[in-house]
């Protein structure tokens, strides 16, 4: 048996029509830059998740910078976040000369560890980007109440919590992305909601924030061919704002089998040694974007999954402040030893709605082999 990591293969043949109409009336009308679908997109993800303005852009990674950049994360001002993550939500304080300030991440969440943050606040602080990563939400009521005392912006790099929404100590779940100053989701086509192709989408309930954000992903145009602001050139492209509308109208259900299939992993491996499975922490309806599993001589047991065509991915193998391009900032290997630990240890396992139990059960079962080998 072969099991994909990621495959889109079944979920098109199972809306292949949908899909198609979508996409064909895209092309028939000829309207592909922010056309009235990007438009209706960003209405329903302002529905779905709360928040009061959606703006569509051309990447995950775009939303960071351009939000970064409004907030004012740059000219040598500090921003705290974690070294355990994609690069974006580092690199998105760096192109406009703001300085990461990492903290050592919760070995149970993979998180930005909450407890650390206000120690490394100071005067030339100004905010804070929380990562949510893998399958639940960084602690927000604390946050939240660090930035709130300290007069910090806060940037949720959501990009892989779409779905996911936080609790806490409140009345009421607030979906990823609606709590701080902005959020930003990724569609990327492995993500919970994912396109055929590059998108993403800033969210925020400032309605001061949105209206910058209309015009620097236009580059800064408040009007066509006028500009007010030096801005980018990031929009929410036509045809995939059409794919995702009809994926969001299953993301529940999408979400549903995600954790229907996180279950099976759990049930099937809680008896295998070498193997630690995904603690969640705090009150909060995680989704389980990706499955990460900390394991015993990860490179071994990736070998032998590659060997017995188990896809899997492994995030990430290098924390970020070991990465070369972040050498200027002077950290050094041993800095965040709880980072470098998991990332010697993080392995990721198939998870999409379209895997089959079957497939399941030869992942786990291949896994059990490799250690009892």
């Amino acid at each position: 048996m072969k099991v994909n990591f990621y495959t889109s293969k079944r979920e098109y043949s199972e809306k292949k029509n949908e899909f198609d109409s979508a996409i064909s009336s895209i092309v028939q009308k000829g309207n592909f830059i922010l056309g009235e679908e990007v438009s209706r997109f960003e209405e329903d993800i302002q529905a779905y998740t709360g928040a009061k303005y959606a703006i569509g852009v051309a990447s995950g990674s775009d939303g960071l910078i351009i939000a970064s950049d409004i907030l004012g994360f740059s000219n040598g001002k500090e921003v705290i976040t974690s070294p355990f993550t994609f690069l974006a939500s580092t690199s998105c304080i760096t192109k406009h000369g703001g300085k990461p300030i990492f903290v050592d991440i919760d070995e149970d969440t993979f998180g930005i560890d909450v407890k650390k943050i206000e120690e490394k606040v100071n005067p030339n602080t100004v905010g804070i980007i929380p990562i949510h990563l893998f399958d639940q939400m960084v602690d927000m009521d604390r946050v939240m109440d660090i930035a709130n005392r300290n007069n910090l912006r806060v940037l949720e790099d959501a990009a892989e919590a779409f779905g996911m929404r936080w609790k806490g100590n409140g009345t009421q779940y607030n979906h990823s992305g609606t709590i701080g100053d902005f959020g930003v989701y990724s569609f990327f086509p492995t993500k919970t909601l994912g396109g055929y192709g590059d998108g993403g989408m800033i969210v925020t309930n400032n309605e001061e924030l949105a209206k910058l954000v209309k015009y620097y992903r236009v580059h800064g145009a408040s009007k066509k061919y006028h500009y007010d602001y030096i801005g980018y050139n990031s929009r929410l492209d036509t045809i995939q704002a059409a794919v995702l509308s009809v994926k969001l109208k299953y993301i529940d259900n999408a979400i549903k089998k995600r954790a229907e299939i996180a279950k099976l992993y759990k049930e099937r491996l809680s008896d295998c040694e070498g193997i630690r499975l995904p603690i969640v922490k705090g009150n909060q309806k995680q989704v389980y974007y990706v499955f990460n599993i900390l394991v015993e001589n990860r490179d071994g047991l990736a070998e032998y999954l590659k060997k017995n065509e188990v896809g899997y991915s492994i995030y990430y193998p290098m924390p970020l402040h070991e990465q070369k391009c972040f050498e200027y900032l002077g950290y050094k290997k041993g800095d965040f030893p709880v980072a470098e630990k998991v990332a010697e240890k993080i392995l990721a396992l198939p998870i999409y709605p379209e895997i089959t139990v079957d497939e399941v059960d030869y992942v786990c079962e291949t896994i059990k082999k490799f250690y009892k080998k």
